[in-house]
């Protein structure tokens, strides 16, 4: 948690699958939060499936509403996946 590593360049070229926004890469603070979710087993991805894994770092959405996982330095950019963020910012 908190050592991922994204190339720049890649980075710069990933987006949402869904609306084409732009990703950054999510705070320490969040991923924290969301990992104690996964722990408790109360956070689920948009598809309403819980998240089981435990998050290596995120991309958040430019709108701040989803976040795609990252784990083992792969992004995880599909839609099901993506996790709503609006109860945790």
């Amino acid at each position: 948690m908190g050592n991922v590593n994204l190339d720049k360049d890649l980075l710069a070229i990933l987006c949402c699958p869904e609306t084409k926004q732009a990703v950054h890469l999510a705070d320490e603070p969040l991923i924290e939060r969301l990992n104690d979710q996964v722990a408790r087993g109360e956070l689920r991805n948009k598809a309403g499936q819980p998240v089981k894994e435990k998050l290596d770092g995120g991309l958040i959405r430019a709108d701040r509403k989803i976040l795609y996982p990252v784990r083992d330095d792969i992004p995880v950019m599909l839609i099901d996946e993506g996790i709503p963020l609006e109860p945790y910012l």
